[in-house]
Formats: C-alpha cells, structure tokens, sequence
C-alpha cells in the first residue's frame, strides 16, 4: 500500500513538473462574450496540441483598455508577450521605440515558416511599412457590412432577398419600413468613425488625410471637410430628424447591435466580426449586404477598409517565450484555426489558404451572405485613399470624430463646421504626436 501511494505521489510530482517545465507565453486580449469562449477555445486546442509551451490568455477591458493597460505595464517592466491592439492603434505601436518586436523579425530570428502572401492583400498591407515588413500578427480583422431584417423588409413590401445597393436607395427603403410600420426606423450604425467616416471614404475613394492617409509619415493631416463627406453627414442628421435613421451612441454604438436584433431598426451597419452574435440573438433571418454609396460619385464602390485587430509582440522577454510566441503564430495562421474562426465569428480569413477551404468546405454556400466582408475588401485594388489610415493619437481622434457628430445631431454645428473641426482638433493630436516621437 506504501509503495502504491509511493508511486502515485511520484507520478503526480513528475507530472507537475513537465506542467511547470513548460514555457508560458502571456497574451492579452480585448475579447469578451461568445468571441471570448471561442479565444479560449483555440488557445486551449492549441495547449493541448504540444507539450513545450503553454498560451495564458487574460481579457483586460476594450481594445482601449486593453491597449492602454499594456503601455502601462511596458512601462512598469510588467508587459505581456503578445498584446492585441485595434487597427487604429497601429501608428501608436510602429512609433513606440524599443516596446514592440516587429512580427516579421520574431518570425525570422525564430526559424519559423512565414510568408507574408499568404495573407489576404487587404489585410496585410494595413500592417506592413513602407520596406513591406509585416510588424503584427493579423487575427481578428473585419469590415462593415450592412445587416438587414428579412422579415421586416418582407412585412414593408420589399423583396428580402434584395439589400439596398445605394444611399438613394437607404433612403427610400427606410421611408417604406417606417410608413408601413414594419419598424420604427429604417437603420441605425455602429461607428460613425469607422463605418461611416473612414470606410466611407474609402469605399468613394476619397483621402481621409494627406501623405497616402499617414502612410507616407508623421507628417499626415487630416482632410476630412469636403462636399461629400459634409453632404453624408448631414444627410445622416436629416434621416434622424425625419426618423429613418438612428444614432447608436459614440465609439461602437451601444445600442447599434440591440436596436436592430429586438426589430426596432430594419437595418444595421456593424463589424464582420458581429455576424456570429446577430445571426445567434436574432429571432427572424438576417440579411448581409454590402455598405451603400452614393451613385453619382465617380469610382464608387472601391473598396472597404479593415477594422479589427492584430497581435503585437512586446520587448523585454527571454528567447524561449519568443520561440513560444512564433509557434503560436504558426498554429494560429494555419487553414484550419483560421477558416474556423472565420466561420464561427464572421471575421475575415485571414489568409488566402483559409478562404479557400471555406470554399472547399461549402461554407459559403450553406450560409449565403457569409462571404459578403471579403468580396467588399476585396473589391477593388486598394489605392492610396482605400488601403487604411495610419495617424498618431487616433484612438482620441475618433472620440473627436464623435463629439462632433453629436454637435451636428444637437443642431450647435452644420455637418461642414463639424468636419472642419474634427480637422483641426484632430491635426493638433497628430502634431502632438509628430513632436512626441521625432
């Protein structure tokens, strides 16, 4: 019997230590809800799929949140490994000096297999400089996309299998919803930087600012006071009077998603990455369509641009939590991991090889309007206006954006005052920014 239990304590004592002998790899995440569980998931999986390393996931907050709490740690000496940070984040991260290890280095100095073609052009050329040297791990990257309510635009008299193609058509649609009671307004959106801001400009092809968008330098300004930008916005402010569109609230609109699952909102304008939770919380059949534009505007539509986020690589960590970090990275750009993701969360697949077995799969087929993000990115060649926007202090510019926004719903502003504003408010951070990292 002793030697039994003998035996057993050794057991358990090795076993501990080939647990303890592992190699932890800290990574911090912005991930919550049904999105976080499946995060969990795969680093589980992967956990489980060898035994020299071991992933440890920890959720800090928002991407804000979680951006801005990693910067506190590198300064206190206490950074994660890997921390995920938002595509607006991403001229932050390339000027913080000496904090980040750039992606396509790690890689290299790890002896890992890596391409950066593999990787879908839109979603690699947001994270590339200027040599073509991919500094963060894309994961998470999406798009807007229009999501409509089938039942309603059924009850309106609509065909439901026949999305708005045009802001003409937005405005027509709505106007029928809302006279036939099948709703209570037309549509509302999440992000009126994002989705109605920067991915407007890049879907009429028009700069958000000068120097390819930020591309070319810190140098950049904003130019967003222009006729068109000024004619969406306060087209926008009309439609909320004349009740047909509603505004969400700042950031990522609060009440965007809500509003359009309880059927108050025909229509939504929201991430990608949203379609796992509508289609789940949604009692009628979800639509997906492609973001609307105005006719009359030569080059319209070209191309939307990516939201999300990457995963980027902090300083300060010995070898072996590197070679962890690569393997990782390898696993987690594999077809399979990616199509996964991608069909569970309505993220884009990230690499070529991911889009194709969701082809193989019959994904695409068995769920129409799935593959509605990537013919949207995809749908042009991207130019200097359509390839993404890389400024300093841009977290704090889309609280701008907001604020003026708001000023133009609250009547203080006309749409063009607004925009001139969020211009020169938003120049003043970016010269800030230039003066902070010369």
């Amino acid at each position: 019997m002793l030697k039994t239990l003998m035996m057993g304590t050794a057991l358990v004592a090795a076993s501990a230590s080939m647990a303890a002998a592992k190699t932890q790899v800290t990574w911090w995440h912005a991930m919550g809800g049904e999105l976080g569980q499946k995060l969990e998931e795969i680093v589980a999986d992967y956990n489980a799929s060898q035994d020299e390393y071991e992933v440890i996931p920890t959720y800090k907050g928002d991407y804000t949140e979680t951006m801005t709490a990693a910067i506190a740690a590198f300064r206190a000496k206490q950074q994660p490994d890997i921390v995920q940070v938002f595509e607006v984040g991403t001229g932050t991260m390339m000027a913080a000096k000496g904090a980040v290890y750039p992606v396509y280095q790690l890689m290299k100095d790890a002896g890992a297999d890596f391409d950066p073609d593999a990787y879908l052009p839109a979603v690699a050329g947001y994270y590339t400089d200027t040599q073509g040297n991919m500094l963060s791990m894309p994961f998470n990257s999406s798009t807007p996309v229009l999501y409509y309510n089938k039942d309603v635009f059924a009850k309106a008299g609509l065909d439901p299998n026949t999305p708005p193609k045009t802001w003409a058509d937005m405005e027509a649609f709505s106007k029928k919803i809302v006279e036939s009671g099948a709703a209570e307004c037309g549509f509302t959106s999440a992000w009126i930087s994002w989705a109605q801001t920067e991915n407007f400009s890049a879907w009429h092809n028009r700069p958000i600012g000068t120097l390819e968008n930020g591309f070319g330098g810190l140098g950049a300004e904003l130019t967003l006071a222009d006729d068109l930008r000024a004619r969406h916005w306060g087209n926008l402010a009309k439609w909320q009077k004349e009740g047909l569109f509603r505004y969400a609230g700042p950031g990522g609109g609060d009440d965007a998603n809500p509003s359009f699952q309880s059927g108050t909102c025909a229509m939504v304008m929201n991430s990608s990455g949203s379609r796992a939770g509508l289609m789940a919380n949604s009692d009628f059949e979800v639509g997906v369509g492609m973001l609307p534009y105005y006719a009359d505007v030569e080059g319209a539509p070209q191309n939307s641009i990516i939201g999300g986020a990457t995963l980027w690589v902090l300083q300060g960590h010995d070898e072996a939590e590197y070679k962890g970090v690569a393997d990782f990275f390898t696993y987690l750009s594999s077809p399979e991991v990616q199509a996964d993701w991608h069909q569970f969360s309505g993220y884009l697949p990230i690499t070529k090889a991911a889009y194709a077995l969701s082809q193989e799969q019959g994904y695409y087929d068995k769920n129409p309007g799935a593959d509605v993000a990537i013919k949207q990115v995809s749908l042009n060649t991207p130019t200097e206006n359509s390839k993404g926007l890389r400024f300093g202090n841009y977290v704090q510019i889309r609280g701008i954006i907001d604020e003026e926004f708001e000023a133009l719903l609250g009547g203080k502003k006309t749409a063009m005052e607004a925009l001139q504003s969020v211009d020169s408010r938003g120049n003043a951070l970016i010269r800030e920014f230039e003066k902070a990292n010369q």
